[in-house]
């Protein structure tokens, strides 16, 4: 039996990159895997055989998220695939990034970016609690660039600050009922959202291995294992914290 055998998992964003990797960890390690995404179905999908291959079990569910209302849209689906069951573990994944500088930034760009990076998880959050099972983890996944300045992802860095923050006193929140609630903040990730600009491009490559003190560029395997940490009972005690994944970049 895996270490989360019986409890069950939302992760947002959950079909490719990171979002993949924690759901297919979370899956290996007993859970029941329920996985959003935005538009790519067939990734979805293909994550969900992918798990129920290695004999785990998933659900994909389509939830934009973004625009008023769809939190409560995520749960309602999340109910009629389900038949209402309870959450153990709730990982808030799913973000946009943004590229522009501050001389460069619209207001439309800086109002997406927050609405899909803040304002999701925090509903997310407000129409889960009382779906949560008491002693359940809440994980919000921030990024490197809230603690590394980074002026040319201004906005997106700030969506990740105000993630943290909320990450803080969401865990003053729910501590009387001995939820946990974590971010976890990786730096640069050879994902698909990244292989314009790092994949096939040796010079980029080797300047993101450089930043971490490994000398290597980080995978989503390796963010997915301090996430199932985080979802274990192994971290219990461990609640409104950033945990830097980061390989050490930066320091």
């Amino acid at each position: 039996m895996g270490r989360l055998t019986d409890k069950v998992a939302l992760v947002t964003g959950g079909s490719r990159g990171i979002g993949r990797a924690v759901a297919r960890r979370l899956a290996d390690d007993g859970a029941t895997v329920v996985l959003t995404y935005a538009r790519d179905s067939a990734a979805a999908e293909e994550t969900v055989r992918s798990i129920e291959k290695d004999g785990g079990r998933a659900i994909a569910l389509h939830a934009e998220l973004g625009e008023h209302g769809d939190a409560a849209a995520l749960w309602a689906a999340f109910d009629a695939a389900t038949g209402n069951a309870k959450v153990d573990i709730l990982v808030n994944n799913a973000a946009i990034a943004s590229s522009s500088d501050l001389t460069a930034l619209t207001e439309e760009e800086f109002d997406r970016v927050f609405a899909v990076n803040v304002r999701a998880p925090f509903f997310v959050v407000q129409h889960a609690l009382g779906r949560l099972n008491d002693g359940g983890r809440v994980i919000n996944i921030s990024s490197g660039a809230s603690r590394i300045a980074l002026p040319g992802v201004i906005a997106y860095s700030s969506t990740k600050g105000a993630l943290d923050t909320f990450t803080l006193n969401l865990a003053k929140v729910l501590g009387p009922r001995q939820i946990t609630v974590n971010s976890v903040a990786p730096g640069i990730i050879d994902t698909d959202a990244n292989a314009s600009w790092l994949r096939g491009n040796p010079a980029a490559w080797e300047r993101s291995a450089a930043l971490s003190t490994f000398g290597r560029v980080g995978t989503p395997e390796d963010v997915a294992g301090v996430v199932a940490f985080l979802a274990s009972d192994d971290a219990r005690w461990v609640s409104g914290r950033v945990v830097d994944v980061t390989g050490g970049s930066s320091l």
